[in-house]
């Protein structure tokens, strides 16, 4: 079977989400997908062409002031010729965030990644995990730490670097990346299967 192609198109400002892009790069690997890491900031031709080859993108950035970052969405507005093209049109979609506080709107940045993924016509993979350390039992270093059912969201702490990213929201997108190169799978031999 046909490994699946998973691209991680990201901005990291400060490094935090960059680790967490490596997280979903390695579980992605880890499910047998080809990975391409991609820093939106910095995004070449060659890898926009990358993206229009993926079976599946996944959107990471940080969440500051309630969205994502500047050049996340200087990316998100330079997708309109894909958009127009539908270039993306049904082909998998995800992604994770970080920001410093445990709420901080991350939830907000989140649904831009999911309308962003809606417009190209895209089709959206949750988390697909229950909500960790929300009982007596729990504990912080559950998976899903934080409650978030679209897509992976971390916390640290804004005083520290991305050494102190949680190690379970590092493992939670490392879930994320599995479980989209999984969907991807599905869906490629689903696709196989009709036009047989």
């Amino acid at each position: 079977m046909t490994s699946p192609v998973v691209a991680i198109a990201h901005h990291s400002g400060f490094g935090h989400t960059a680790v967490l892009a490596e997280a979903v790069r390695a579980g992605a690997a880890d499910a047998g997908a080809t990975v391409h890491l991609i820093n939106v900031g910095e995004i070449t031709e060659a890898e926009w062409e990358l993206l229009d080859a993926a079976d599946a993108i996944v959107f990471g950035s940080p969440t500051y002031m309630g969205t994502a970052s500047g050049a996340f969405h200087v990316f998100a507005e330079a997708t309109s010729k894909r958009w127009a093209g539908r270039d993306w049109q049904d082909k998998l979609a995800a992604g994770f965030t970080n920001s410093g506080s445990k709420s901080g709107d991350k939830l907000h940045t989140l649904q831009y990644f999911q309308t962003l993924a809606a417009q190209h016509g895209m089709h959206w993979v949750n988390l697909g995990l229950l909500p960790g350390w929300s009982s007596t039992t729990g504990s912080e270093n559950d998976l899903n730490r934080l409650g978030f059912f679209s897509g992976a969201a971390a916390q640290t702490n804004s005083d520290e670097g991305p050494e102190g990213v949680h190690k379970a929201d590092v493992a939670t997108a490392e879930h994320l990346g599995r479980r989209v190169t999984e969907a991807a799978r599905t869906f490629i031999a689903g696709r196989a299967a009709v036009a047989a």
